[in-house]
């Protein structure tokens, strides 16, 4: 268990910290010149970065759209819709598309009307049962069309490697890579999964994301971090679960999804890297000849809610037969924010590696926790978000004293005792991120694409370190007292419930 809570904690830091490794050590001026950029007529964005080390080529493409884009009542569907885009096209994965979407129509059609009967005050469990069995028959029908995998399999025949996707809060984003001389497939097959989407095997889909679910909310991490959100965040989508709520996902259809992909997945929203072995020019002739008969379409609508201010701290403890966990969290500002570079490397100093300030104390020399962090940027990064600290403590610690710990460092951040070299080492950190995420292509591509699809330039991964030299100790001790307060602070616990609370408990249910 602990093994496994180690890993969802390192997880959760990744996935965070993602969102700001940049592109290269070398200058922005020397890196322009191996990119290239254009748009389409429709909108769709392009960056190619000729990287001609080996006859490979990295793919990277990002939707405008996650978690906080979805309609109230539909929590889940980016995520479903990101598993119906390796389903396959009009042409791939089926036997017959024609009879194929014939009973998907009427799979779907059934569906709504078993849910239409679900919700009435007063259901009609026969007229249910009947629909649910159609429903069954009509899906068994289909999935006598279906070609299992053959997106997939088309992809590793032709040398494709790293083939995955993911779904935030801010963005979906889908990647891999495939030999020099198969690029023109990828133009083909990427083009034909947008452009003509498919819901194949939609209900069946969705139990795996069902599955996805249970086991998230089966490790005691899992329920905290989604506890610790909703008790966060009382207006911004940021406080639903990404991976949506069992009623949502019930309660989604294949006509709700596809409204969703028309309204989302149009080539406005869309931005597309390629790095690797390719010339600009030849992208630049297949990207019109694949994608430049993708209709345009209206700009998506955009969050319009605010989290309102906090005022007062807010605090939960989950019980449980597990080990202890501690999160805490203070409401701060989206990435384009003038502050977010200070909050991000406080964040360095405090739990940035092994001479980190929360580190050396806690994990080195008290020896309280076996894990601490702490990283501005939580659950996402477009709208308002999160500076969060995670702690695991060690065997006969209590959750209190890691909380007393971190506040008390904090305190003294507030008073200025910030040594300037902790700062100096987040700095380098931070260009050491730099310098990671464009050891490859694939590197490059993700890096570049989600710049320019969130935030509007690709650039901005460099000025982004630009800004984080600037800053000062000053500005640390400035932004932990604006932010890091008490009345904009949520905090969470897991504590191993006592044997005496358990027979409490079951002598309650007998």
């Amino acid at each position: 268990m602990l093994r496994r809570a180690l890993q969802l904690f390192c997880v959760v830091l990744l996935g965070v910290c993602f969102a700001y490794q940049p592109a290269n050590a070398q200058s922005l001026e020397e890196f322009e010149k191996k990119v290239t950029e254009f748009t389409l007529d429709n909108g769709l964005t392009f960056l190619i970065i000729e990287r001609p080390v080996a006859p490979v080529v990295s793919f990277a493409t990002y939707v405008n759209v996650g978690g906080a884009n979805e309609p109230v009542g539909h929590t889940g569907m980016a995520h479903i819709f990101e598993h119906m885009a390796f389903k396959g096209t009009h042409t791939i994965g089926t036997k017959n598309w024609n009879k194929e979407q014939k009973v998907l129509q009427q799979m779907d059609e059934t569906y709504q009307k078993w849910l239409a009967e679900k919700y009435k005050p007063e259901p009609d469990s026969a007229r249910m049962d009947t629909l649910w069995s159609q429903f069954k028959d009509l899906q068994e029908e289909a999935g006598q069309y279906v070609k299992n995998n053959e997106f997939a399999q088309i992809i590793d025949r032709n040398g494709g490697t790293g083939m995955n996707a993911s779904t935030g809060y801010d963005r979906t984003n889908y990647f891999y890579s495939l030999p020099e001389n198969r690029k023109e497939l990828w133009f083909s097959l990427e083009s034909d999964r947008f452009k003509n989407p498919v819901f194949r095997e939609f209900y069946k889909e969705k139990n795996v994301v069902r599955e996805e679910k249970r086991r998230s909310e089966s490790q005691p991490i899992g329920r905290l971090i989604q506890e610790f959100l909703t008790v966060a965040y009382t207006a911004h989508p940021y406080g639903r679960p990404n991976i949506g709520w069992e009623s949502d996902i019930t309660a989604t259809t294949i006509e709700d999804t596809r409204d969703f992909y028309e309204t989302y997945y149009v080539p406005n929203n869309i931005t597309i890297a390629i790095a690797g072995d390719i010339k600009p020019d030849r992208a630049k002739e297949l990207a019109k000849e694949y994608f430049g008969d993708m209709k345009s379409a209206p700009e998506p609508p955009p969050v319009f809610t605010k989290e309102p201010e906090q005022r007062g701290e807010r605090r939960f403890t989950i019980q449980g037969q597990s080990q202890p966990f501690l999160v805490m969290g203070y409401h701060t500002v989206p990435e384009d924010h003038p502050d977010f570079q200070a909050l991000q490397l406080l964040g360095n100093v405090l739990s940035g590696g092994r001479t980190s300030i929360l580190y050396k104390r806690m994990v080195e020399k008290e020896q309280t926790a076996l894990q601490v962090g702490a990283f501005n940027g939580f659950p996402g990064t477009k709208f308002e978000t999160m500076f969060a600290t995670l702690a695991i403590p060690n065997r006969e610690v209590d959750v209190d004293t890691l909380e007393s710990t971190i506040l008390e460092e904090i305190e003294n951040i507030k008073n200025g005792e910030i040594p300037k070299e902790a700062l100096d080492r987040a700095r380098t950190n931070a260009r050491a991120n730099l310098i990671r995420s464009l050891d490859s292509n694939s590197g490059i591509a993700q890096t570049l694409a989600s710049a320019e699809a969130l935030r509007g330039n690709w650039k901005k991964v460099f000025s982004d370190i630009e800004k984080l030299q600037e800053v000062t100790v000053d500005d640390l001790q400035r932004v932990a007292k604006k932010y890091l307060i008490k009345k904009n602070r949520t905090v969470g616990t897991i504590v191993t419930e006592s044997e005496e609370s358990s027979e409490e408990v079951a002598d309650a249910k007998q």
